[in-house]
């Protein structure tokens, strides 16, 4: 399985996990297109286990990371997670905190003050493991809310 075919599945599978995959627009050409080019919109990192440690389905990627470098205008550069999933039979085992690491360290090389990400409200497995992971809950502690503007609100936004 290549990069974005991985990238593809497991983006439908956290879909499915949070009980949204009705809103998965993407396409796995639109993964290549933006995430294997010369330019790219996003980055990922995938986990891979020994062909011994496979999947019963043979699979060795067993989770990933999507991410992107963004920026804040009172810290400066910053790291934005899109995406952190592992496969359930292999969470529990650290291939997690060793995505979420890495993508720490990319930051920290790039020069980022920040590793931005959200988390469903229901979701207190992830909660507690971010919390445990030194993140805190800006929605609780600094009153941030994530606000989206999509779609039809979008293009009428965009009119002059």
């Amino acid at each position: 399985m290549m990069a974005a075919d991985a990238i593809f599945v497991y983006v439908q599978e956290l879909a499915e996990y949070e009980k949204l995959a009705e809103h998965v627009k993407v396409t796995q050409k639109d993964l290549e297109q933006d995430g294997f080019s010369k330019n790219p919109f996003f980055h990922g990192i995938i986990a891979e286990v020994p062909e011994q440690h496979k999947t019963k389905e043979g699979h060795t990627k067993i989770g990933y990371a999507l991410y992107f470098y963004s920026y804040s205008s009172w810290s400066g550069r910053a790291i934005y997670m899109e995406d952190l999933y592992v496969m359930p039979e292999f969470r529990g085992k650290g291939v997690g905190k060793a995505l979420m690491s890495k993508v720490a360290q990319l930051a920290l090389a790039a020069g980022c003050h920040q590793l931005n990400f959200t988390v469903l409200d229901w979701n207190k497995p992830s909660m507690d493991f971010y919390l445990s992971q030194g993140s805190f809950d800006i929605t609780a502690s600094m009153g941030y809310h994530c606000m989206r503007c999509e779609g039809e609100a979008l293009e009428h936004l965009a009119q002059p």
